[in-house]
């Protein structure tokens, strides 16, 4: 399936002092696409999501977002741009309730007497059930404090904000490590479904099988470099780790590579 392209990176590089952190990555991100981004520890990967939504400046390379070549100065230009970077922590207010959560810093006012603000809360509240019934998520009350519900429960708040907000690229960190079965068997149905109204999706994760389960494609990052850039249908779990370990050889279309192979053998073009 052929996505529109929504980001490129072409040779991002990142250097610490002597410390090269990245090496020239190069992939992209379309619309409606879910990109698993997978590598070990100190490979590189908070690094460069930290440099797509505004947490840093790259020391080289090039970024084209929604057409426009830019880096983002800081997280809130990035977010106000359509990039939300999702951290496994959230970053709801545990003591506001739902609706307050999903409106916050945008609620719904009225001028009373032309003059005096007031909230718009059942109009609100439908907005809010509206979403979530999209999304399939069940809440007993949105008016609910956020620190009583699951931690699918508040994945699904923040997903949702986000696509109703308008947002373009969402970059999931470890969205699933703290999820039971069920609520990551929700999790990852809810990121098919928010990439299904067009939004581009990056997912950080360290478990293979979501990884396979839910993403189109799969971009390994090995010592700051891509090691591999693969429909996720054309590998294997087995394959990936010899990626991520070094045993296999870099397979896909990594910057300045011209021939894709994969560890047994060249794939045709």
């Amino acid at each position: 399936m052929s996505f529109p392209t929504l980001l490129e990176l072409d040779d991002i590089r990142m250097n610490f002092g002597a410390i090269e952190a990245l090496r020239g990555v190069s992939f992209k991100v379309g619309k409606g696409e879910v990109v698993a981004l997978l590598g070990d520890n100190g490979a590189g990967k908070s690094t460069l999501v930290k440099i797509i939504s505004g947490g840093l400046k790259a020391s080289a390379g090039r970024m084209v977002f929604d057409g426009e070549e830019r880096f983002f100065p800081t997280p809130a230009e990035a977010k106000a741009q359509g990039i939300e970077t999702v951290y496994q922590d959230l970053s709801l207010c545990t003591n506001v309730d739902v609706v307050g959560n999903f409106f916050m810093g945008r609620e719904m006012v009225k001028k009373w007497l032309g003059f005096i603000p007031v909230l718009q809360e059942k109009e609100m509240e439908a907005v809010v059930a509206q979403a979530l019934q999209n999304a399939g998520t069940r809440i007993p009350s949105l008016r609910t404090n956020v620190e009583h519900l699951s931690g699918g429960q508040r994945q699904a708040i923040e997903l949702n904000r986000f696509a109703h907000w308008g947002g373009k690229l969402v970059l999931l960190d470890e969205p699933f490590a703290a999820l039971g079965v069920e609520q990551t068997r929700r999790g990852l149905g809810l990121i098919r479904r928010i990439a299904g109204q067009g939004i581009g999706v990056i997912v950080i994760t360290h478990i293979m099988q979501q990884a396979f389960q839910v993403a189109d494609r799969i971009v390994v990052i090995r010592q700051g470099r891509v090691a591999g850039d693969v429909p996720a249908k054309q590998t294997s779990p087995d394959e990936v780790v010899g990626l991520i370990t070094g045993e296999a050889q870099a397979y896909g279309k990594p910057s300045g590579q011209t021939q894709e192979t994969r560890p047994n053998g060249p794939i045709p073009n």
